[in-house]
């Protein structure tokens, strides 16, 4: 078997065990239900509807929390790489014959795992409790697995990217968590874009967050509320082609990324940052 063949397929092992070890942890567990919770009570208490479209407000809402939830996706790769980029795990892989591709692919199909567990109980909770939320037939449930899988493959890299240019992984949570908020304001994920000012409308446009919402949307929302998206349609091929984009870009520059970071790493700069670590917990 080719080395890199065999990175790739122990990594794939290494990401399904690392999934069912952290699923068993309490913080693990508490993560998967908090903001699937919180979105839904939220949600469930909204009771705005839109004027013209006869959708519930809560509808809508809930649409933004299953965007936020993909675009947590951000925030966990940035934590990942930022912690273990501390504790050593990163020099280590690096040290293997085609370790760091090995790490990418577990890392990757560890946090798919983990979104994905996310994404199914704020769906069926939203599903259960919201009204007007539910996936439009088999075209619906195409787009929302289709946009799902773009809004993550979309986001991750530049987690990583994130990830890897901060020394500080506290940093890195509180700059993606900044990031995002940023751009769930002006995006429109929570509330219709037409209620902000139209530069916020545009730089939303940029983002990937804007499109993610645009497909959750088309998917969960009846026909209706196209009247309340800033053109009168869902754009469902620009919303497709600008997150084919943002993934092109990620993956070509993720990789050279943490590359250099990597090969910076050494014990003594490991060793370094656990004393820091020690002395944050201090």
């Amino acid at each position: 078997m080719k080395p890199a063949t065999n990175a790739v397929r122990l990594g794939l092992a290494r990401g399904w065990i690392d999934f069912l070890r952290l699923s068993t942890t309490p913080g693990e567990l508490f993560g998967y239900v908090f903001y699937p919770a919180v979105f839904l009570g939220i949600a469930a208490s909204t009771t705005i509807e839109h004027d013209g479209t006869g959708t519930d407000g809560s509808a809508y809402l809930m649409t933004g929390g299953v965007a936020f939830l993909l675009a947590n996706t951000l925030l966990l790769v940035a934590q990942t790489i930022g912690t273990e980029r501390e504790d050593g795990t990163l020099l280590r892989a690096k040290a293997l014959p085609h370790g760091m591709l090995g790490y990418t692919v577990g890392k990757s199909l560890q946090l798919m795992f983990t979104s994905a567990v996310s994404l199914v109980l704020t769906l069926v909770g939203a599903l259960v409790l919201v009204g007007g939320f539910s996936v439009q037939g088999w075209s619906g449930a195409l787009l929302l697995s289709g946009f799902c899988a773009l809004g993550i493959l979309a986001l991750a890299p530049y987690g990583a990217i994130l990830g890897s240019l901060t020394t500080n992984p506290r940093m890195a949570v509180a700059v993606a968590m900044i990031a995002l908020l940023s751009l769930s304001l002006v995006s429109g994920v929570f509330f219709p874009v037409d209620i902000l000012p139209a530069w916020a409308g545009v730089v939303g446009t940029v983002f990937p967050l804007y499109w993610i919402g645009v497909g959750l949307r088309a998917a969960l929302l009846p026909e209706a509320q196209v009247a309340l998206e800033a053109t009168g349609s869902w754009e469902l091929p620009q919303a497709a082609g600008v997150l084919m984009v943002w993934i092109v870009v990620g993956f070509l520059v993720a990789p050279w990324v943490l590359r250099r970071m990597a090969r910076r790493e050494s014990g003594s700069r490991v060793s370094e940052a656990r004393e820091r670590a020690m002395q944050r917990a201090y």
